[in-house]
């Protein structure tokens, strides 16, 4: 019986690498990596697999995020080896029949792993808590300006300069209904002088050039005549 001793750190380490991943996923996601890229990043850091692609520049240009990934990375080696060494080594101490039990407790103990890590409720719970925990050690975080604004998912920031012809010269913010449209003015450069954050109120001038922030395709539908 002595194999079935080794299955008990093999299922603790397969689970507290679970707890490891999506930890250290809710941090990447807080130095302001979207959701999706960030669960696989931080995936592809600990199993040391698919790491080597285009998106993993945006992590290892950016320090607070290479520093996740450095310890995931460590974290990962040791955790697949303990696994691989723990369960190499029950399957050796067993004798006869012993062999199938340990790979039918193996596989039932990864089975009930699977069910809590993907169980609604325990996943929201141990998110929120590392996010708490998170927040209360740094509560703002600095993120690269396309990061921020998701630029790598279809939106964009571009200057328009207002030509005479334009459909917005001489409208107010409100009534050119940009916001209805999901574009927002960040500012305005008028001559050499800059508007930050415009109200609703504020005129657009010919000659104005916005700093808009939207989706680039209904961007370059609004102005591709100016």
């Amino acid at each position: 019986m002595g194999g079935i001793y080794f299955l008990l750190p093999t299922l603790i380490v397969i689970f507290v690498s679970f707890l490891i991943v999506r930890a250290s996923a809710i941090a990447l996601m807080m130095t302001g990596l979207d959701q999706n890229r960030a669960k696989f990043q931080a995936l592809s850091a600990f199993t040391g697999t698919g790491f080597t692609t285009r998106e993993a520049e945006s992590v290892i240009t950016h320090p607070k995020r290479r520093r996740i990934i450095t310890w995931l990375m460590i974290l990962g080696n040791a955790g697949i080896v303990t696994v691989i060494v723990t369960a190499t080594s029950s399957l050796a101490s067993s004798r006869g029949y012993q062999i199938p039990i340990n790979v039918v407790i193996l596989v039932a103990g990864v089975f009930v792993i699977y069910k809590i890590a993907t169980h609604k409720g325990f996943i929201r719970r141990w998110e929120s808590y590392v996010e708490e925990k998170l927040a209360k050690a740094r509560p703002l975080e600095e993120a690269a300006t396309e990061d921020l604004l998701h630029l790598a998912e279809g939106f964009g920031l571009v200057r328009v300069l207002i030509k005479e012809h334009s459909p917005f010269a001489g409208a107010s913010l409100s009534q050119s209904e940009l916001s209805g449209k999901g574009v927002l003015v960040l500012g305005t450069e008028r001559g050499k002088n800059w508007i930050p954050t415009p109200g609703a109120e504020e005129i657009i001038n010919v000659g104005d050039r916005l700093v808009v922030y939207g989706r680039l395709d209904v961007l370059k539908a609004l102005f591709r005549q100016e």
